[in-house]
């Protein structure tokens, strides 16, 4: 008997066996996709949708302050010294869009249309008109606060509105621990600027220090009249 051929009969078996089957792949939920790129899918829990601000509330739990008009586009308006408004609503990781508007105004660098968008009222991607005007990088629109420097400045004029999409994923606590940082990835009208960044933990203005797996969504009202419509999350 040909020697290769002895020495294969005489291996185990249990080289031979056949593979353990696989499970059996599950088809992903189906959902309807909205009308437009920045409409709500048929998932996605609606924050504001230009009616009313009963979603949302100061940071003490107050009625919030700011304007909601909706027969202008359905938008709600922050109002000088009226605070921040935070969302009743909670979510852990997520597809994020939110819409704004810069006001038209004289200012410079930091003093045009800001605001911020507070992922968990905790990681805050700036809200300013940075279109022609320049300030400190790590706080023009697009950054996320003293973190991270947007990859470009994709602004529009101020009287456009704007979309933000963002993809969040909390970040990892075990024992009240952190795990893993919170990641943040940034689409600004329709372009990337944050790329799946690692967040360094919460910015300034942030509702608390410590990380947690579930938050709000918070709008800064930082004495401008920014513009805010068309609210939506998915959780992941």
């Amino acid at each position: 008997m040909n020697r290769a051929l002895v020495i294969l009969l005489a291996m185990p078996s249990v080289l031979f066996a056949q593979p353990a089957s696989q499970p059996a792949l599950k088809a992903p939920p189906v959902i309807t996709p909205g009308a437009l790129p920045t409409s709500a899918p048929s998932d996605a829990v609606i924050y504001f949708d230009g009616t009313s601000l009963d979603n949302w509330a100061t940071r003490d739990g107050k009625p919030a302050g700011w304007k909601c008009d909706s027969k202008a586009g359905g938008a709600m308006t922050g109002v000088p010294k009226t605070g921040d408004v935070v969302s009743k609503k909670t979510f852990g990781s997520a597809q994020i869009h939110v819409e704004f508007m810069e006001p038209v105004t004289n200012g410079e660098g930091q003093d045009r249309g800001n605001s911020g968008v507070y992922i968990h009222g905790r990681y805050e991607v700036q809200v300013l008109d940075s279109y022609k005007s320049e300030t400190y990088p790590d706080g023009q629109c697009g950054a996320v606060y003293k973190q991270y420097v947007p990859l470009v400045n994709a602004c529009r004029p101020p009287g456009e509105w704007q979309t933000y999409d963002i993809i969040f994923h909390a970040a990892k606590l075990e024992g009240g621990k952190r795990t893993a940082p919170a990641r943040l990835t940034v689409v600004h009208n329709g372009v990337l600027i944050q790329d799946n960044v690692e967040l360094q933990g919460p910015t300034g203005g942030a509702i608390g220090q410590e990380e947690t797996a579930t938050g709000p969504l918070l709008l800064q009202e930082h004495g401008h009249e920014v513009k805010y419509r068309n609210i939506w999350v998915r959780p992941l």
